[in-house]
């Protein structure tokens, strides 16, 4: 006799639809909620423009200063905060995976710090910050592109000891965030000691880069970020099984057939490469990375193939907010977004520690 399992099969079926059009209908009011918000940014500033406006320019119906601003000024700045939110929070979730850490992060693993030392040495060391002072008080770097090249040298190089500690000396992934404490402070005891010997002039430039500054980005530099976000995000995209059963333990992975140890090792690197790409060109922006996961494992759960784009989409979300705030808080002067995400995220992630400690 031959069991009629159709029954099951459907209410297993129906069962997963349900599961995954809850996660996709969440990613797409994430996605619409973080349009919105790109709209209302690049209508508001010192020259406010209606929604309407900026629809028509962007659609090439309008001419004039609107165009200039639009296209020139707000369009490129909430485009940066955007590509940079979605590869930090991607970065962020993969970081947290491969790590087996929940407080790994772009900023928890040494390569930001490894980037401000770039900068630094760079700013003292080769002349890029021998500019001085503006009438207004503003500081500029003589060398940007000399400062972000250094910068990202330096994050790489942070990446490097740490995928060679874990390579071929045998070190844990859970204690590979311990190596990344640590490498975070000798980067910041080398930029502390290049401002010690440097003049007033070089400290103002070197604290400068590491407020982070969305502003800094223009459509050239927007495009570097593009191709290696996406194209770092689209490499995660592809190992999404790899992580999912990396989640099971290094042991169950082997057994499924994941080659542990270069998925790991590719993953920190891609991750890493995204995060020195935009705090080479933006600075240090804190916490997306760590708290962006965080929030979408609330909303849908640990599913790599739904969590690392959502924690994208969060992470463009959350940056976008935060530059924005720095914009309009106390307008017309513009706060520097490292500070307003470092602001907004210490809090936000302590409660989400103590709400995961009652919820045990």
């Amino acid at each position: 006799m031959v069991r009629n399992e159709s029954v099951p099969d459907s209410g297993t079926a129906n069962h997963y639809l349900r599961y995954t059009w809850k996660k996709k209908l969440i990613m797409l009011a994430l996605i619409l909620l973080t349009a919105v918000l790109a709209l209302y940014a690049i209508s508001a500033g010192s020259a406010e423009l209606s929604p309407w406006q900026v629809l028509l320019t962007l659609l090439g119906q309008t001419e004039g200063q609107s165009q200039i601003i639009i296209w020139s000024i707000r369009l490129p700045r909430v485009l940066a905060a955007m590509v940079a939110g979605i590869g930090l929070g991607a970065a962020g979730a993969v970081m947290q995976n491969v790590l087996r850490n929940p407080l790994a992060s772009p900023t928890t693993v040494g390569i930001a710090q490894g980037a401000a030392f770039g900068a630094a040495l760079a700013i003292v060391g080769w002349g890029a910050g021998s500019s001085s002072s503006t009438g207004g008080g503003t500081i500029l770097i003589s060398s940007p592109y000399l400062v972000t090249i250094s910068a990202f040298v330096g994050a790489m190089l942070s990446t490097m000891i740490i995928i060679f500690l874990a390579q071929y000396k045998g070190v844990s992934p859970e204690s590979m965030v311990l190596a990344g404490f640590a490498l975070g402070f000798f980067f910041q005891a080398g930029t502390m000691l290049l401002q010690y010997f440097t003049n007033d002039v070089n400290v103002a430039a070197i604290v400068f880069w590491t407020f982070g500054d969305i502003g800094r980005a223009a459509w050239g530099e927007l495009g570097i970020m593009s191709c290696v976000v996406f194209g770092s995000v689209l490499f995660f995209l592809f190992n999404r099984w790899n992580y999912n059963a990396l989640d099971s333990g290094a042991e169950t992975a082997k057994g499924l057939g994941v080659n542990v140890e270069k998925t790991r090792q590719l993953g920190m690197f891609f991750a890493s490469l995204i995060t020195a790409t935009a705090v080479s060109f933006l600075g240090i922006i804190a916490f997306i990375g760590l708290v962006a996961p965080h929030l979408v494992r609330r909303l849908i759960g640990g599913d790599n193939r739904f969590l690392i784009p959502a924690s994208g989409v969060m992470g463009a979300l959350l940056l976008l907010a935060a530059d924005t705030l720095a914009r309009r808080i106390i307008a017309p002067v513009i706060l520097p977004v490292g500070a307003v995400t470092s602001f907004l995220g210490a809090p936000l992630f302590l409660y989400l520690l103590v709400k995961g400690a009652k919820l045990r």
